[in-house]
């Protein structure tokens, strides 16, 4: 088991708590082991689970073998259920990166269609948890962001509800032997808005389950992103020069708050998905994109990139098979 003070682990934990909630707000925390399975929720106020004791105990079962997990979410006073009803606030949007978390660790960072995190956890090997502290969020526009989070980005697609449970910092994970230490790093301090996040793009599984490449023939009540990515998908269809296609659809959309950047992912999210329909092998197409873009994006980025948007791709057309 690697070196792990326990409390230099409750400290890191009671900073981590400090930071993602407000005095006076009620928590949730999980203690759960594997085996035999058990897990134990506690919904207590937050200077309850922040005092030398509390902490103590919590460090107590982590050390015999339970992970500790906190929720996302502060609950409304005198909860007695992490339901969705019970969530008091969305405070945060999240993202598990589980499998090639260093590359679309990276990708998230250069990434202008999100703000930088407010915290990074490291949970295992390779594999990380994404906050960002949030404002004005409802629960259904909390639930929808997160969802394209882990559609942009590659995250963990189970992982998108409202009353989701996260690893406490400062503790062990315990899934793996030797225990893993789980870390955090704070990028940003910022609270964040829906404006700071442009994901819109990707909106578009209503569209790919219900309309055909050939644009509508009469007015609907679609967004302008949705008659974006039908456009770009009817003109790659005919042979229309993606390099073209770009620069017009940037052109298009100058009310977008980077343009050029929403134009570059439309056209190879729709021509990824073009050419695996096609049949195209994804190594083959994670090439073509990096091809593509080479003289665009830095390099050591461009191939995290290409192979984060040919997933994506990937993942629409599994959803619509199964819809």
């Amino acid at each position: 088991m690697p070196h792990h003070s326990s409390g230099n682990g409750t400290n890191t934990a009671a900073d981590f708590l400090a930071r993602c909630f407000a005095p006076d707000e009620t928590i949730a925390l999980l203690v759960r082991r594997e085996s035999p399975s058990q897990t134990l929720q506690r919904i207590v106020p937050l200077e309850h689970a922040l005092a030398p004791r509390y902490l103590g105990w919590l460090a107590h079962e982590n050390s015999t073998g339970a992970n500790i997990y906190v929720a996302a979410n502060p609950l409304r006073p005198a909860s007695r259920k992490r339901t969705k009803e019970c969530i008091a606030a969305v405070r945060h949007l999240y993202l598990d990166l589980d499998t090639d978390g260093e590359a679309r660790l990276t990708s998230l960072r250069a990434s202008d269609a999100v703000p930088p995190p407010n915290a990074v956890l490291s949970t295992s090997l390779g594999k990380y948890q994404i906050l960002w502290r949030v404002d004005g969020f409802t629960l259904e526009q909390q639930e929808s962001a997160l969802k394209l989070l882990a559609i942009t980005f590659g995250g963990d697609p189970a992982c998108t509800d409202c009353n989701r449970v996260l690893r406490l910092p400062g503790f062990l994970n315990c899934k793996y032997d030797p225990a893993y230490p789980v870390t955090v790093e704070y990028p940003g301090v910022s609270t964040w808005n829906s404006d700071d996040f442009r994901l819109d793009i990707l909106a578009t599984d209503a569209v790919l389950s219900s309309r055909s490449i050939t644009p509508p023939k009469h007015p609907s009540n679609h967004s302008n992103s949705e008659h974006d990515w039908a456009w770009v998908l009817h003109q790659l269809a005919r042979g229309k020069d993606a390099a073209k296609l770009t620069r017009k659809l940037a052109s298009r959309r100058a009310d977008k708050p980077n343009p050029l950047y929403y134009a570059q992912r439309t056209v190879d999210v729709a021509s990824a998905r073009l050419w695996l329909v096609e049949g195209i092998p994804i190594d083959d197409i994670v090439t073509m994109l990096e091809v593509r873009r080479r003289f665009e994006i830095p390099a050591a980025l461009c191939r995290a990139r290409a192979r984060e948007i040919a997933l994506t791709a990937q993942r629409m057309i599994a959803r619509r098979k199964i819809a």
